[in-house]
């Protein structure tokens, strides 16, 4: 403990992370920006949520990445093989990669990586004493006897139950980071906020609360076009200040190089309803957009056998259409999200992905006399329509009761219910809430991330509405096992397209990865899974 306050102190008073936001903290080449959530977790095992990711992302790599198109492309591994029955994926390691320096090695000396560390990481996944909320992403996938195995110091295998052509995209995740033994068995419980990784930036210091510090990692594997080894960053500091204001306020006064997202109490400020600066910004900041694999949606439960739905009209598929009919998504995008995002008329599988086709799947678009037509097919009318509860988190009461007001213009009774994100997750989670908000970010860019909310075989998370259809399962399953990527594209299209027929959602729009930039940062863009990536960035003076 001792240790770890006394680097804290050094940290604070080295002029490289010097603690106030002045020209010290330009010349020194730290890249700042602000966590409202906080961080829960260092340890790649829980790396659940965009918070833990991004900093993950900077202190570990994992076998495979994700480039700006969406490609799968090495990082620690060099290049991969598959073989003829599309079960065994066999992965060749560079041999430049050697863990950060550390007490938990000897001499505090990092070593090589090699295919045992990989070996063991992904064992621990899986491991129930673990307990890490990542472990679902190996499930019934990965031969359970010898899935995961080491041939050689550069040399590893993963071993599929079935063909399962989205794995790549798995192990892109951060879950899948390679991490020491070492470090794990040394830190215990501690490692989480104690990290050792391979990672362009490697662990300095972190005060709860206050923050957290990384630094540069000099014998980080990567290098520019030029020969340049990255990254050209000295070190990023994170802040937590859990206060939306605050954070604009220090982004004003160029003590943040960027923010994430444009809260809804300053967008209009800053934004036209076009989605463009206003005026007095240009020039002032950066505006960067870029489709992002996120879906904003509401879901209804659509288990009949719940007691819930027992005389409640979402039981009918009719008035779950009539529900998607019944508003107008571009209104709603233009006016109370300033044009960022895409009205969701297409399926649930959001625009960004390459299987995305808005002419093969139809969704909804706004059609007020289709809308009274279906719920007077489904055997209501204004008068006789029950009151119908919907489920909301606060930061989108706004759009919730912009929904409801122009669903009661054609005969529902809507009943907004304000609750805080917690309680959601947990009545969406066991099925005691018809009719709620929700969300989807991609863990990997594939459709199959996707549809998988709706597969019957799958429990609540992921399928929070219950949906169950044969066709679209069966669909669902030819689609993971084929190989062709054109081919897995219709068939992902055509099970889309049963759910939306089906209406166990209402989508309302395809997310934007939205941030605001100091106009001296440089070689920071946008990608559509909104990872935070820093190994390029620079600041210019």
């Amino acid at each position: 403990m001792f240790r770890w306050y006394k680097s804290l102190t050094i940290l604070l008073l080295s002029g490289l992370f010097i603690s106030c936001y002045s020209s010290e903290k330009r010349s020194a080449n730290v890249f700042h920006y602000n966590e409202q959530t906080g961080i829960a977790s260092l340890d790649p095992a829980f790396a659940k949520n965009q918070s833990i990711m991004w900093a993950v992302h900077q202190l570990y790599n994992t076998l495979v990445e994700v480039d700006s198109q969406l490609n799968i492309v090495p990082s620690l591994a060099k290049r991969w093989e598959i073989s003829a029955d599309k079960k065994t994926y066999t992965f060749y390691l560079r041999e430049d990669v050697v863990f950060h320096d550390d007490d938990c090695f000897s001499n505090g000396k990092g070593r090589r990586m090699t295919a045992k560390d990989v070996e063991y990481s992904f064992k621990r996944i899986v491991d129930k004493n673990t307990a890490s909320p990542g472990a679902w992403i190996f499930n019934k996938k990965v031969d359970s006897v010898d899935g995961f195995k080491a041939i050689d110091d550069t040399t590893f295998q993963v071993k599929l139950s079935r063909p399962y052509q989205p794995i790549l995209g798995i192990l892109s995740m951060q879950y899948c980071s390679v991490v020491p033994h070492e470090a794990v068995e040394r830190y215990g419980a501690d490692f989480r906020r104690h990290a050792v990784g391979t990672g362009p930036f490697q662990f300095v210091a972190w005060e709860e609360g206050q923050a957290l510090v990384m630094k540069k990692n000099p014998t980080y594997f990567e290098r520019d076009e030029n020969g340049n080894r990255l990254p050209y960053l000295n070190g990023v500091k994170v802040s937590f200040y859990d206060s939306k204001a605050t954070e604009f306020l220090l982004f004003r006064q160029k003590k943040l190089d960027f923010i994430n997202d444009i809260d809804a109490s300053f967008k209009d400020e800053v934004l036209t309803k076009r989605g463009t600066l206003r005026k007095e910004w240009q020039g002032k900041i950066q505006l960067q957009t870029h489709s992002y694999l996120n879906i904003e949606y509401f879901g209804i439960l659509v288990d009949t056998s719940n007691a819930l739905l027992k005389n409640s009209p979402l039981a009918s598929g009719k008035i779950r259409q009539a529900i998607n009919y019944g508003f107008d998504r571009e209104k709603m995008v233009l006016y109370l999200r300033n044009s960022l995002g895409i009205p969701a008329q297409s399926g649930f599988v959001p625009a960004g992905l390459p299987s995305f086709d808005s002419v093969q799947v139809k969704g909804y678009s706004y059609n007020p006399a289709l809308a009274r037509k279906l719920i007077r097919e489904a055997g209501f009318s204004s008068q006789t329509m029950p009151v119908i509860k919907l489920q909301t988190i606060p930061v989108y009461s706004e759009i919730a009761s912009y929904v409801a007001r122009q669903l009661e213009e054609i005969g529902f009774k809507i009943q907004v219910d304000v609750v805080q994100k917690s309680l959601l997750l947990e009545l969406t989670s066991n099925s005691r809430t018809p009719f709620f908000r929700g969300s989807w970010i991609a863990d990997y860019p594939d459709a199959e991330n996707y549809l998988s909310v709706f597969y019957s075989k799958n429990p609540a998370p992921p399928n929070y509405t219950r949906y169950s259809n044969p066709r679209f399962d069966a669909l669902f399953e030819k689609a993971i096992a084929e190989t062709d990527d054109s081919v897995r594209y219709k068939l992902y299209q055509q099970a889309d397209q049963v759910m939306m027929n089906d209406a166990p959602v209402v989508p309302l729009w395809y997310d934007v990865v939205v941030h605001l930039v100091q106009p001296n940062v440089q070689g920071f863009p946008a990608n559509a899974l909104n990872l935070l990536e820093l190994r390029r960035a620079s600041l210019s003076r």
